[in-house]
């Protein structure tokens, strides 16, 4: 498998004018956004989690290291992080790093089960200048959302935003991972953002971590995917995405946002023990550029990594380029691709216009987790079984063709999926 597609035999220059993508798409001197995960340690164990989190990586930044590299954030001018894991909260010197990072000028954006958004930390929160919280929330009901994250995580969700609201916090985020059985939910989701004063954040769910398990019992079929884009067409200035579902794009008007992979030009990912990723949906040794210890820090890492730069050479060649689609969706998720089998110069694996059908049907190697820190036994909120695809008592046992597996035009047929990944 290519890692990165096609590169021109000579690097074109970067262009001094135009729009901002064809720009963005050499790269820039510090990411618009890291995503930090500051520990793999997780109190849930959510099914479809994309770094398998649940126990703690012993080698972790230290407290001292983690400091350093918010002074190197600093210095770069790296507007805000977004800091995840696992669970950030359960890192005992969460706190204080989320004030130093303050303290230094970087902004922090941090994803939360909301166990721990106690009242007094909702109020401590509130209090704080330049922090956003984002709540997980995969189901507008706990039939939905539990089977997913864990037994009470709904009801710790919806306490956790009543703490945020309590506190005067506004403009938090309701964070949503977009599935086959919550797309039909949108408008809940949005009503309860705007029950608790909070602003609905939608993204896609990558066959990546614990998500390559469940990928094709839990992505959303052909249908919902336009489903989704007429939703996002409508209420998309309203709503964030973070610019991950650019492959709708294809389908005609272009949605809100950059509409670009972005790794390694714009975005990348820290982990846990100091490693740098090109992409937070893609911790896989195939997308390791080095390590914040490294000589030279993340600094090093970002302007001279061998892959990056690689990465912010524009796509010349691929099947992609010749769609007419191509500007619009721009091939789609490098992510997605890589952990379905898919060369990642060619088409996404959800593609709209059913271009990556013929690769889907064909001879795949899905490539395996370079790491897993999935817990050992059971813990507090284990998942209730998946057992959302609900069927007629005399209707035989067949999962739906995924959206992979046919055109969208072409509806649902008979039959059994395509192998799954993982």
């Amino acid at each position: 498998m290519t890692l990165v597609p096609a590169r021109p035999a000579t690097r074109p220059e970067r262009p001094s004018t135009g729009p901002l993508i064809d720009q963005f798409e050499f790269g820039l001197d510090a990411p618009i956004c890291l995503t930090w995960e500051l520990t793999y340690a997780c109190n849930l164990a959510c099914v479809h989690c994309l770094s398998s989190s649940g126990r703690r990586d012993p080698r972790e930044l230290t407290t001292e290291e983690c400091k350093a590299l918010i002074d190197e954030f600093e210095r770069m001018q790296i507007f805000y992080v977004n800091i995840g894991g696992g669970e950030p909260t359960v890192r005992p010197d969460f706190w204080e790093l989320l004030d130093y990072a303050v303290e230094h000028h970087v902004g922090v954006k941090f994803s939360t089960n909301g166990f721990r958004i106690t009242p007094e930390r909702a109020e401590q929160l509130a209090a704080t200048d330049y922090v956003d919280v984002q709540v997980s929330l995969d189901g507008a009901t706990p039939e939905v959302n539990d089977p997913i994250r864990g037994l009470g995580t709904y009801d710790a969700a919806m306490r956790a935003m009543a703490n945020l609201q309590a506190a005067g916090m506004t403009d938090f985020k309701l964070s949503v991972v977009c599935t086959r059985h919550n797309i039909g939910q949108l408008d809940e989701f949005k009503a309860i953002a705007d029950r608790y004063g909070a602003q609905l954040r939608l993204t896609r769910l990558r066959p990546s971590g614990r998500g390559a398990d469940v990928w094709q019992d839990l992505h959303p079929l052909p249908e919902q995917q336009r489903e989704l884009y007429d939703w996002l067409v409508a209420n998309g200035d309203r709503v964030l995405t973070g610019d991950s579902f650019f492959h709708l794009s294809a389908y005609g008007e272009a949605l809100p946002g950059l509409n670009l992979c972005g790794a390694g030009r714009v975005v990348c990912l820290v982990d846990p023990v100091g490693d740098v990723y090109a992409c937070p949906f893609a911790i896989h040794d195939q997308f390791l550029a080095g390590n914040v210890r490294s000589p030279g820090g993340f600094d090093e890492v970002w302007k001279h990594s061998a892959l990056f730069e690689d990465l912010r050479s524009p796509q010349t060649g691929g099947a992609c380029t010749q769609c007419s689609a191509f500007d619009a969706c721009r091939g789609g998720c490098m992510a997605a691709k890589f952990f379905t089998g898919l060369p990642l110069d060619g088409p996404d694996p959800e593609c709209v216009k059913g271009n990556s059908a013929a690769a889907l049907a064909g001879e795949r190697v899905l490539p395996g987790s370079s790491q897993d820190h999935s817990h050992a036994g059971p813990v507090r909120n284990q998942p209730v079984p998946l057992t959302l695809l609900t069927r007629r008592p005399d209707q035989p046992v067949a999962r739906p063709v995924s959206a992979c597996d046919a055109s969208p035009v072409a509806g649902l047929s008979a039959g059994p999926s395509a192998d799954r990944p993982g």
